[in-house]
């Protein structure tokens, strides 16, 4: 028997991965891979809190509201604390938004170069009935001279000037996957060693798939085009898949093929989710997986950010789906035009 069998290796720690990948990104000096490391951290503190949620008093609804005007959950406040302490005792970040706080959060790091965009919890309001939520980042470099707080100019910067992107997914099991735009990789939490190791190396999103991620609930007020669409995969037989929490969505289409969408609504006409710290790190992560987003006319990434909690439309997937929900709005639009 092959003893070697009895004790195969468990892959690269996140933090030995990061260190062996930190050339990717050689004008950072190791400021941007401690950075990583204080969102993993924080990340575990936050696994470990929804873990035990059902046995602690830190389920359900806080009693107050964000920025968004939507309630908010205790966990979202618990997590959204847990992040900002990580970041702000880290050392690297002058300048936090967060879907949590209306305003910029500075840290008091008058020397961090960075800014990091985050949804602290995502689709916690399924964390009742024990549904994966996640956390999005996204993280750039500062525009402004260091030795003072951040300004919106270091905030609103477009998705291309993204160095870095990620998502944590806490599920069946809790995932950290993230990209520094040299391919994407994913990491799965050991509980017992209380580590990240590499599970998922140079994740590829397929170029096409079968499943559909959107909320029909609202597709009497959809656009003509992306009426169509939906029509389309329900004649090719396409599988409705829809949880309720962008991350499980996303992390799902991403590594089986698919698309998500958040169309605009009557209800939400320019659309639901948050530019700054949803469509623009994950549009990051799927274009570096060879997938694609777009606001279904425009790359989400090259759109210009005009305020911080800015909502935009967003088709996000696999290519060859993102650019036929495209082609639809456009023909539909078209259409229409020649009847007025």
């Amino acid at each position: 028997m092959d003893h070697n069998k009895l004790a195969l290796p468990v892959g690269a720690t996140l933090d030995r991965f990061i260190m062996r990948k930190q050339e990717d990104f050689p004008y950072a000096t190791g400021e941007l891979s401690q950075l990583l490391r204080d969102i993993a951290l924080a990340a575990k503190i936050v696994n470990r809190e929804i873990n035990r949620s059902g046995l602690i008093d830190i389920a359900g609804a806080f009693g107050g509201q964000n920025v968004q005007g939507e309630d908010q959950q205790k966990l979202d406040v618990v997590a959204n604390i847990r992040f900002i302490r990580a970041l702000r005792n880290g050392g690297e970040v002058c300048t936090i938004i967060s879907e949590e706080d209306e305003d910029m959060i500075q840290t008091g790091n008058l020397q961090g170069k960075y800014v990091v965009a985050i949804d602290p919890l995502d689709g916690s309001s399924n964390i009742d009935v024990n549904v994966s939520i996640g956390t999005i980042f996204s993280i750039y470099r500062r525009v402004s001279a260091t030795g003072r707080e951040g300004t919106a100019a270091d905030c609103l910067q477009p998705g291309t000037h993204q160095v870095a992107a990620g998502y944590v997914i806490y599920g069946s099991s809790t995932m950290l996957v993230y990209t520094t735009g040299n391919g994407v990789n994913g990491f799965t939490y050991e509980p017992s060693l209380g580590e990240f190791f590499l599970s998922h190396p140079s994740i590829q999103t397929p170029a096409t798939g079968t499943v559909y991620s959107v909320n029909e609930g609202s597709s009497e007020s959809f656009e003509p085009g992306v009426a169509a669409f939906v029509r389309q995969c329900k004649e090719r037989n396409f599988s409705a898949r829809y949880i309720g929490s962008l991350v499980a969505d996303f992390h799902r289409n991403l590594l089986k093929g698919g698309i998500y969408f958040y169309p605009a609504t009557a209800k939400s006409p320019t659309g639901k989710l948050r530019l700054m710290y949803e469509c623009n790190p994950l549009a990051f992560i799927v274009e570096q997986a060879g997938g694609k987003s777009s606001n279904g006319s425009r790359r989400t990434m090259e759109i210009e950010p005009k305020l911080l909690h800015e909502r935009c439309p967003v088709f996000i997937g696999s290519k060859e789906l993102v650019e036929q929900v495209e082609q639809f709005i456009v023909r539909e639009s078209a259409a229409a035009a020649t009847l007025l």
